[in-house]
């Protein structure tokens, strides 16, 4: 069972709404079709696989709807000084650190909060485009279809697709043999084998570093039920989600965006999806706590959606463009970077989840479900959390009496040490604003990039803060740049 919601301020506009209504028609579409979670990062990298095996032929017949248009959108389309924004709203650009960060190029417009800026707006422009704004109609959500391939041909979630169907049932089954019976898993439309072969291979390079972040976190709390109530907080209310998320909005100038959906059947803590062609926000009820919410919403909305924003005007926004640019995936970085910001400004921003998820698959990748649940209650007492990790790392399988991981979920940690690696080297804004890039490829990609009107998320202007925050975690976490530097 879920609720779901469209929160939305009445005669709210958002800087990004304005965008939307100056964006041509296809590029808009392309902006509508792109979900920003991971399943359908899953499904670019993908796509940037098969499309190896193509033709050059082929690859040079193929393009998408916003690289077809773009040319024609930045001859047409002025440029709105400063956007529209309410007065609680203004262009800001994020100050140089002292610790060597990147300044991001002079022509980017930064969205944000306020700092006490005037904003340079047109009054006339101003009042068309609310005009036009409040005249607009909010889509309507509809029901997801579980189906491989949809009517506009877009393909199924991956990660939809990889939960099994029967999964409440296995479950009432396995706790009821007192943990002693391998689920036997059901999908309704299983991933083709290639998938599930390019992800079962597991990686033991970080698992030093995955290991030590938990039993730190044990010494410190006792237990992770411990470290979960104090670092955590209490679970919030359905209606206190709402009020913590819409507030959220307003601080990222995003209120109306966005569909906000509640459930209890998550896998994960929350994911981002496009859903009847409205950005929709699904948050898991039983993760949602006061002092983890937040995080999430930086995670979700804060680093997956406006990295997509970003990156729908960029030239390298199809998959064709990708390619021709022969850009690195944008994992581990897209993930690292999200993951990251899951715990930024935390009192105790320990990486547990990233690392318990590194060391989930691993082991999966080796041992049977029921061998998996025995030996994650060196970490965790709690039946159930130990349940829902292991099924994430079995997802896919469907006798988990064999060995067997679904990878996908060591690449949050692998990110994050990645990121925090080169931490002094990376132009964090930047990074932001080319959309769904690798770090690595910045530098290259910024001389081709579109930089107007491109979304920056209020918890990074400040990159002195920022980088403070970095270091807190380095530091919490007991990692040092040597051991860093030594093993990537």
């Amino acid at each position: 069972m879920s609720n779901q919601s469209i929160l939305n301020a009445e005669k709210a506009v958002s800087p990004s709404q304005v965008v939307l209504e100056k964006m041509s028609s296809s590029v808009l579409k392309c902006l509508l079709s792109t979900s920003s979670n991971s399943c359908n990062l899953f499904q670019a990298e993908e796509q940037e696989k098969d499309q190896e095996q193509q033709s050059q032929f082929q690859e040079q017949k193929t393009s998408g709807a916003c690289s077809r248009n773009r040319l024609a959108m930045t001859q047409k389309k002025p440029r709105v000084p400063g956007v529209v924004r309410s007065s609680a709203q203004t262009n800001i650009m994020p100050s140089r650190s002292s610790s060597g960060l990147l300044k991001p190029t002079q022509n980017m417009g930064v969205v944000g909060r306020a700092v006490g800026l005037n904003p340079l707006a047109a009054p006339q422009l101003r009042r068309t485009l609310i005009y036009n704004l409040n005249r607009a109609e909010l889509p309507t959500l509809q029901k997801a279809r579980l189906t491989r391939e949809t009517e506009n041909g877009r393909k199924l979630c991956i990660f939809a697709a990889l939960k099994p169907s029967n999964v409440q049932k296995e479950k009432q089954r396995f706790f009821k043999s007192t943990f002693s019976c391998n689920p036997q898993f059901e999908y309704s439309r299983p991933v083709p084998a290639l998938i599930l072969e390019r992800h079962s291979v597991a990686s033991d390079r970080f698992l030093t570093q995955a290991v030590h972040i938990m039993e730190l976190a044990l010494e410190r709390y006792g237990s992770y039920e411990r470290f979960e109530q104090v670092t955590g907080g209490s679970l919030l209310s359905k209606s206190r989600i709402y009020h913590n998320v819409k507030k959220y909005m307003e601080t990222e100038g995003c209120v109306g965006e966005i569909v906000v959906q509640l459930s209890d059947d998550l896998l994960s803590r929350a994911s981002m999806t496009v859903v009847s062609s409205r950005h929709t926000l699904n948050i898991n009820v039983s993760s949602a706590r006061e002092h983890w919410l937040e995080g999430i919403l930086r995670h979700e909305i804060g680093t997956h959606y406006l990295r997509s924003l970003n990156n729908c005007q960029q030239p390298w926004s199809s998959s064709s463009g990708r390619k021709r640019l022969n850009l690195r995936p944008l994992n581990p970085t897209e993930e690292g970077l999200a993951s990251i910001h899951s715990v930024l400004f935390r009192r105790d921003p320990t990486l547990w989840r990233a690392a318990m998820l590194y060391y989930t698959v691993y082991q999966a990748s080796h041992m049977s479900f029921c061998q998996l649940f025995q030996d994650l209650g060196r970490f965790v007492e709690n039946p159930s959390t130990r349940w829902d990790y292991c099924v994430r790392a079995k997802r896919g399988q469907t006798d988990t009496a064999q060995p067997g991981c679904f990878s996908k979920d060591q690449v949050y940690l692998d990110g994050v040490l990645r990121i925090l690696r080169y931490r002094d080297e990376i132009n964090f804004p930047l990074l932001m604003a080319l959309g769904k890039v690798s770090f690595e490829d910045v530098d290259r990609l910024r001389v081709l990039a579109q930089m107007d009107n491109s979304r920056i998320p209020h918890f990074m202007q400040d990159q002195v803060k920022y980088a403070e925050q970095l270091t807190k975690i380095m530091t919490v976490n007991q990692l040092t740049d040597e051991e860093l530097k030594a093993i990537i």
